[in-house]
């Protein structure tokens, strides 16, 4: 498995299903639920969402973690706050007054028929992203060290597939058990 390169795992952008950066929360919400559906009735073999630009690019992948964070985007620059060193109450005391389930129903609703899901989708990170030429070894790296559940897999700037931790699981586990027992 030393040897074994990324492109050898990962799954092509064309395994998963899609949706636009300009749908909004619900068409997201509904989206999700489709995918869900789908691979567990086993009419598809994903369920991560990818999500595309209008260039046809993948630029992200939706979660419904995602659309959580994206009714309440404040919470991460609340976040990024914490390197300035405030301290631990004080930043939760400001969360609290952001939670957006104190907000009316309707301005929820509202949001979710208006707002597009460019607004909140985050760009991968650098250590979100594999190329299809990197060893397992710093695929491996990055999934322990950023407990991803998948990553990015680049060609030159574009992306063209994920790699799941679960199939680099499935591998090493099959690679331990072709070990021979020790005397």
């Amino acid at each position: 498995m030393e040897k074994m390169k990324v492109r050898e795992l990962m799954r092509p952008v064309e395994e998963f299903p899609r949706i636009s950066n300009q749908a909004t929360f619900m068409e997201a919400v509904e989206a999700l639920e489709k995918a869900e559906q789908d691979f567990t009735s086993g009419k598809a073999r994903q369920r991560i969402l990818l999500v595309y630009d209008q260039a046809n690019q993948i630029v992200g992948k939706l979660s419904p973690m995602d659309i959580v964070q994206g009714l309440e985007p404040n919470y991460d620059h609340i976040d990024s706050l914490a390197r300035y060193r405030l301290a631990q109450s004080v930043l939760e005391s400001m969360k609290e007054n952001l939670r957006f389930w104190q907000k009316p129903l309707a301005d929820l609703c509202r949001k979710a028929y208006k707002e597009k899901i460019e607004s909140f989708v985050k760009l991968p990170s650098p250590d979100h992203m594999v190329t299809t030429e990197d060893k397992m070894d710093r695929a491996c790296h990055l999934f322990v060290v950023g407990r991803h559940d998948s990553l990015f897999v680049t060609e030159g700037e574009k992306i063209v597939g994920l790699i799941r931790f679960s199939d680099m699981y499935r591998k090493i586990a099959q690679t331990m058990k072709e070990c021979p027992m020790p005397a």
